[in-house]
């Protein structure tokens, strides 16, 4: 009879404990609306220089010239080029990067899993390395950052798409 009852009592227990658990994918799947982008890389610019030269006498009123000349190269054409979306596992993973004279100038995230605090956390921590390795190696030749290994999968073809169609 004890055995019975204790029986009856643990798969009571195991059925509440496993309906009461709350995954990570339990809640509605959004994705978040605030692009992350960082990694700006400036390219070549006008350089200026500026001379003067000025007079004055001792009751304060005076005169001086500036002038100035630049010689530089022109302005860069920047593009910006939209990856095809990722989707993974937690949800879809979209870049987009800026392309002047050849190079990747800067990275941004469109989407990325933002369904819960644990997202949240993981991609804060994840994606600017994510974004800052892409524009130094100028490739999607990077690592994927340990404990986002999702998220760097969908980052990784997602930005490969962008290089795609980029030409790079």
């Amino acid at each position: 009879m004890k055995r019975i009852a204790f029986w009856a009592l643990s798969t009571i227990s195991a059925v509440v404990l496993l309906f009461g658990y709350h995954t990570s994918t339990s809640g509605a799947l959004t994705t978040a609306t605030t692009p992350i982008t960082s990694g700006t890389k400036s390219g070549g610019s006008a350089g200026s220089t500026t001379s003067g030269s000025g007079s004055g006498t001792g009751n304060g009123t005076g005169s001086g010239t500036d002038t100035g000349s630049g010689t530089g190269s022109p302005a860069k054409t920047t593009s910006k080029v939209t990856g095809a979306v990722a989707n993974t596992e937690w949800g879809p993973v979209q870049v987009q990067i800026d392309v002047a004279g050849g190079s990747i100038t800067q990275v941004s995230v469109l989407q990325y899993p933002a369904g819960n605090s644990r997202d949240d956390e993981i991609n804060s921590y994840a994606l600017p390395i994510l974004v800052d390795e892409t524009v130094q190696a100028q490739s999607a030749q990077i690592d994927m950052v340990s404990g986002a290994t999702v998220t760097s999968g969908g980052y990784l073809q997602s930005l490969q798409s962008a290089l795609d169609q980029a030409g790079l």
